[in-house]
């Protein structure tokens, strides 16, 4: 996919439209970005917790329209209003085509999304309706189930996919599955932002991988990533590893 043919090529900020008191302003990753722009169709954040990935990559979903407890951009609910502002000041910079579908995906507001699709029924024949999660409602599958469910039936090539940390229910193998998936869908023209700690998933072959660490925003390889160093220190170097960290915690 060209750079013309993604549906989000470029992510730009105009501080002027962010308060002055807001807390995002406290993110340096995020304060340092004006102009970001994507050059995979399949774009990883990754970081340390609290380092600002999650903040922009909710920022980027609501200011394409999609709900900010996720869902696609018909669903329309709110149970708790906590998404930051930032994303009134976000432009995104758009390709030439559309998105054939669309799907903003979160780990913490997953159930309140599965209880919306449960609305969103309306009386229509379950057998038929939920065809599309994996053949039966999503609160009857486990968490780990429902999750893939939902992103092998409903995810189409032509597709805009916003994802936060998807590999939060998913086993090592599940992960597998779901790494498979994105790459078929990706090679059929679809596009996705994902915000992971997954060391699976970040071997995706040609994905851009941005690192929020450091209190910058820059471009790493996918041995660079902490996700990547601190898995094979682990495996690698168990024993040793153990004594120390265990050494250290009863000092």
């Amino acid at each position: 996919m060209g750079q013309s043919d993604m549906f989000i090529r470029e992510i730009r900020i105009d501080w002027d439209k962010v308060d002055e008191d807001s807390y995002v302003r406290d993110i340096p990753s995020i304060h340092g970005i004006r102009d970001l722009r994507l050059h995979s169709n399949v774009t990883f954040f990754v970081g340390e917790n609290g380092t600002g990935k999650s903040t922009l990559l909710e920022a980027v979903a609501v200011a394409y329209g999609f709900n900010p407890e996720g869902g696609s951009r018909n669903f329309n609910f709110a149970t708790r209003q906590t998404h930051s502002e930032l994303y009134g000041a976000i432009t995104l910079i758009k390709g030439v085509h559309r998105p054939r579908h669309g799907f903003f995906l979160r780990a913490e507001s997953f159930y309140n999304v599965a209880t919306q699709i449960e609305e969103y029924r309306d009386g229509d024949d379950p057998k038929w309706y939920y065809e599309r999660y994996g053949g039966r409602s999503l609160h009857e599958q486990s968490h780990g189930e429902s999750f893939l469910a939902l992103m092998q039936n409903t995810f189409e090539e032509k597709g805009m996919y916003i994802l936060d940390e998807p590999e939060a229910a998913l086993s090592p193998q599940r992960q597998l599955t779901l790494l498979i998936h994105i790459c078929q869908l990706a090679a059929g023209g679809a596009q996705f932002i994902i915000a992971s700690h997954s060391p699976i998933l970040l071997g995706i072959p040609g994905a851009q991988i941005l690192s929020f660490d450091n209190g910058k925003l820059e471009p790493v390889s996918y041995e660079e990533t902490e996700s990547y160093q601190v898995t094979e220190m682990f495996i690698n170097n168990r024993e040793y590893f153990l004594k120390r960290l265990l050494d250290e915690t009863m000092v």
